[in-house]
């Protein structure tokens, strides 16, 4: 893989990006913090690539290095007791595949993780965005991030309190300063799962929101509505030829949901209310699918190149187009989102040499 001129389409889900200049691949710690650290002297471009399942890659030739995190090993410490349960810090590579780590804490008998299976990707990419699903994101279990800190070279830990947790991002996103070396995570030893937080995950399990169940039947769940919902890698499976989900859900203050009711109310009808769930502060999240469906983007909706997963309304899927087809798609759903209901959608992958024009007032 390592070379001059490879296709980054070969390391995305999407399988979008055009040539790289130069790609490097760093199989442990040492080798990935001497491939940033030499880039950053020789003033080269830099992008770190994992499991390739968050990026929206531009068809242009990339300049630069591209570095192919690889790097792996799992290391347990006992931690402090919580909630009367003894915890178990581990600490993951930041190469690590992200769902064998969910896996092998599962087996291990340990906890809080589990609805976070199925989920592409490198671990360490999974504190930049705050990764969740299913009623967890990883900030509930993160307590320290071990980073280059590329303005002094040195390798640092941080606590989860500097991490700036939030929804869908954190201190890392957006932001060049630090490279994710390995990631801890406090994992109570409990062969149950953590509380089941999510509606659609207790009903599959048959459970009230917030019971508990063995860990392995949460995971095994979670599986199973990912797969239906095509956000499970399958290469027999066009639909998760995707970066997931690729809006985020939006976070309205309480004036702007009062309008997205109105607007709600005027299109669909007065019995008809938008999802909500309390986001803190008098804010609250509602749904990017469900606002995509309701504006008339049904599920396999495509335009040349791309079209809407035929399982899930927030999946764009390249459907042998380019990135610029899967981007005409994605303004176009968030152009008619914003239309019909006054609400915009931001996107949740990464763009790499590709802009977002979210002022495009409703241009086609």
């Amino acid at each position: 893989m390592a070379g001059r001129d490879v296709p980054l389409a070969r390391l995305t889900t999407l399988g979008l990006g055009g040539p790289a200049e130069r790609v490097l691949v760093a199989r442990d710690e040492d080798a990935l913090v001497d491939a940033v650290t030499d880039a950053d002297r020789e003033q080269r471009p830099l992008l770190l690539v994992g499991g390739g399942s968050n990026l929206v890659v531009a068809d242009d030739p990339l300049p630069g290095d591209v570095v192919v995190v690889r790097t792996a090993g799992t290391t347990d410490v006992d931690g402090p007791e919580r909630d009367g349960r003894p915890t178990v810090d581990r600490t993951v590579a930041a190469g690590a595949s992200w769902d064998a780590v969910v896996a092998s804490a599962v087996a291990d008998g340990l906890a809080g993780i589990e609805c976070l299976s199925g989920i592409p990707g490198a671990t360490g990419a999974t504190p930049i965005q705050n990764v969740g699903a299913y009623g967890q994101e990883v900030a509930d279990t993160i307590v320290a991030v071990r980073v280059l800190d590329r303005r002094t070279g040195e390798v640092r830990e941080l606590p989860a309190e500097a991490c700036g947790f939030a929804y869908r991002d954190s201190a890392f996103k957006g932001r060049a300063r630090y490279v994710v070396l390995a990631v801890t995570f406090r994992l109570p030893r409990d062969e149950r799962s953590a509380p089941i937080r999510y509606a659609e995950l207790a009903a599959t399990l048959g459970v009230a929101v917030g019971e508990r169940v063995p860990a392995a039947e949460a995971r095994d769940a979670v599986l199973a509505l990912r797969r239906g919902k095509g956000m499970v890698l399958d290469p027999g499976d066009p639909d998760t030829r995707s970066a997931g989900s690729f809006f985020t859900n939006p976070i309205l203050d309480a004036e702007a949901f009062a309008a997205l009711e109105r607007r709600v109310a005027e299109r669909l009808g007065a019995d008809v209310a938008p999802p909500r769930h309390p986001a803190g502060d008098g804010r609250w999240k509602s749904s990017a699918a469900w606002l995509i469906d309701r504006a008339g983007f049904g599920r396999g909706h495509a335009r040349p190149g791309a079209a809407i997963s035929s399982k899930h309304a927030l999946a764009l899927t390249s459907r042998g187009g380019t990135t610029d087809d899967l981007l005409a798609l994605a303004h176009e759903v968030a152009d008619g989102v914003r239309a019909a209901f006054g609400v915009q959608l931001h996107p949740e992958p990464v763009l790499v040499g590709a802009r977002w024009d979210a002022d495009r007032d409703g241009r086609r």
